[in-house]
Formats: structure tokens, sequence, C-alpha cells
């Protein structure tokens, strides 16, 4: 999932110890990131192209990935089918952030060179589509897809990289703490915890990894990064209301500085939840109607939200389960 907008980076714990990282090493890695989007930009410049941003949601349960590949439903290679369909000639999806297989985007973000041929009159070079246009028309080829679309388009420069120019990533991972069964519609959309967690634990742990670091045990073999330096703007974990639902990093802060305990979340969505209601004209019956919830409501998960937000990850730094 990603972030174009720039946001502002939490403040530094009083407690943190300075990060001793030579600076040769921080340059090395600035450095060729650098080198990579130069040599981007340069490959990227073709007279009579419009290039748009394009901003995606895709439930990732179906699909092998985001990156395309050969005899397997991915990401890029769907909405690629679909740009075909809409202009008559194939196209390349350049995507800001890759997502293993099973993964799920809130709004990943990509790049498209597209080139308005007439249909009257082939090879007659027309002005480019408006943003609007292109919505509406890729959704129409997506439609049948059933789990993925696109949420915004807009015109950029030809110089505009999705991937070089995003501010940040971010990606949330839900956990539903609890005894009972998994609910239907949150197969494939959280991990199930049975035995309860240490939420203040968890949140103290985070705090060590936040920050410019060596990531280098985090990252898989094959990673090609030049440098296994990293800056994890921000890892925190909050408890929310069990439903799918990601807070933003403004609410994150404000439940951060109001000082709410780590419950504080649940106990207002408990209230939502009425003993004894009734459902489908039943009510629920026996020796517990006390604490009964009512027949064919399901008691809530506990549910908490991991945050990982940085400007860049390294290969399998954060390992999708």
């Amino acid at each position: 999932m990603t972030e174009v907008n720039p946001k502002a980076s939490p403040e530094e714990s009083p407690n943190e110890r300075p990060s001793k990282i030579s600076k040769t090493l921080q340059e090395e890695g600035d450095s060729s990131e650098e080198e990579e989007e130069k040599e981007a930009v340069d490959k990227s410049m073709k007279p009579g192209l419009q290039r748009y941003l394009v901003a995606v949601e895709y439930i990732g349960t179906r699909f092998c990935g985001s990156q395309q590949q050969l005899n397997h439903r991915t990401v890029v290679g769907v909405l690629q089918e679909a740009f075909h369909k809409f202009i008559g000639q194939p196209v390349t999806i350049c995507l800001s952030s890759r997502t293993d297989a099973g993964v799920h985007a809130l709004s990943n973000v990509c790049h498209v060179d597209v080139e308005r041929i007439s249909k009257r009159k082939p090879g007659e070079v027309l002005p480019p589509h408006e943003p609007a246009v292109v919505r509406k028309a890729v959704n129409h080829f997506l439609q049948k897809e059933g789990d993925i679309m696109v949420t915004d388009v807009r015109s950029v420069p030809a110089h505009f990289h999705a991937r070089f120019k995003a501010q940040e990533r971010t990606y949330f991972y839900r956990l539903l703490i609890g005894p009972e069964l998994l609910s239907t519609f949150e197969k494939d959309r959280a991990w199930h915890v049975s035995e309860e967690l240490d939420l203040v634990s968890m949140q103290e742990a985070c705090k060590v990894l936040v920050g410019h670091h060596d990531f280098s045990s985090f990252r898989a073999s094959g990673c090609q990064a030049k440098s296994p330096f990293r800056t994890l703007e921000e890892l925190s974990v909050l408890e929310v209301v069990s439903t799918p639902y990601f807070p933003s990093i403004t609410e994150r802060e404000q439940n951060s500085s109001n000082g709410e305990g780590p419950h504080s979340f649940h106990n207002k969505c408990k209230t939502g939840l009425p003993t004894g209601s009734i459902s489908n004209g039943f009510m629920a019956g026996g020796s517990n109607s006390g604490t009964d919830l009512g027949f064919g409501i399901r008691r809530r998960h506990r549910c908490y939200v991991i945050t990982a937000r940085s400007r860049s990850f390294l290969y399998h730094q954060l390992k999708e389960y």
C-alpha cells in the first residue's frame, strides 16, 4: 500500500540512542537510489505519450502477487490487459510497491504511458484522454474480475516515476485475538491468534526497530537492493474496532498523545453490541442469557493493527504470512 503524499515523521523517543552508522554507508545507499531513478527517467522520455498516475485497490487472495508472471494471474497482468482493451495497444505498468501472493492493497500506485491513436485514422495521434475517462474505461474492463478496481487517475509529467517519487509506503497487519472461530468475512484478511497477547510489550518492542538501521538480517537472500540500510518511520501496534478498519496517521498520533489505554478502542466497540439483542426474530435464552449477545450474533474478536511505514523496504523486510 502506498501513500503518495509526504507525511510528517513521528517524533523520536528521548530515550532512543543515535544509530552508529557511518556517513559513507548512508550516502552510498542514497546515491544508489538516485542513480536508479535517473536511469528510469531517462528511459521513460518518449514523445507522444501521456503518463498517468493510477491508484488501484485489490483483494490479493486470487492473485499470484503483483509483478507479472508467465501463466499466472497477477495485478500487473490484469491491469495491462484492461488498458490494452481500452486503447487497443499493449502498455507497461510500473508499480510503486510490489506485493506477494495473497496480500491486499488499499491503495497501490502505478504509472502507465498511453498514446491515444485514432481508430478511424490509424497512425493519427489524438490529444490525451482525461483522467476521469481513463478511470471509467479501465474499470469497465476490470469489472468482470471482481477483486480489483482503479480508484484514482491523474495526469503527470513524463519524468514522474511511481516507484522513485513515492514519499512513503504503509503496510497494515490485522490480528484478531480470541478463541472464537474466525468469521467467514475475515478469511484471508486477518491473522487469527487464539491466545491473549501482551499489547504493551509489543508496543515497547516496536520502538527498537524505529529509525535508521542496518536491516540485513530482515531481508531475503534474493534482495537486489545495493544497501541494507533503511529508515523505518513508524512501527506501531494499536487496538481498534474489530472491523476491516485501518487507522490513519492522524488517528494513531491522537490515540497516543491523548494517553488512551490499550483497550480504549475495544471498550468503545463493546458498547455497540447490546446484551440480549434480537436477530431474525429470535431471542437467545438459557442460563447464560445475562451474557449472551443474542441468537446469531457473533462475539467480536479483539483486533490489533500493526502498522509499518517507510519510504522503502527491503525484499521481505516485512514478510507477509
